[in-house]
């Protein structure tokens, strides 16, 4: 019994980790596509640092080099980064939630 236990507290104890981790990911992105729509100074260690990170964690998919959807015009460049890192967001919260729950026992 107690056996049991310790394992279902294990599962919660790595379900919040993963949670933890998807939604670091998902702010990382949310907070890039912030910083590209505000025009923030990319010479700035705190959004060079954030930029960086939301481009490790965009895992190629959501990429504003490839982007899923790239638009045009005078916005164009922020439009896409909004729409682009807008939608990796809510796919990593998504996923984060989903494997979330498959591990909670």
């Amino acid at each position: 019994m107690a056996d049991r236990r310790s394992s279902a507290r294990v599962r919660v104890i790595v379900a919040r980790v993963v949670w933890a981790l998807f939604v670091v990911c998902a702010s990382a992105l949310a907070v890039a596509a912030l910083l590209i729509a505000l025009d923030a100074e990319p010479t700035n260690p705190f959004v060079e640092f954030v930029l960086d990170l939301a481009d490790g964690v965009d895992l190629g998919i959501f990429s504003l080099e490839n982007p899923i959807k790239k638009f045009g015009g005078e916005n164009g460049e922020t439009t896409t980064a909004l729409f682009n890192y807008g939608l990796g967001a809510v796919a990593y919260l998504v996923v984060g939630r989903l494997l979330e729950r498959v591990i909670r026992p």
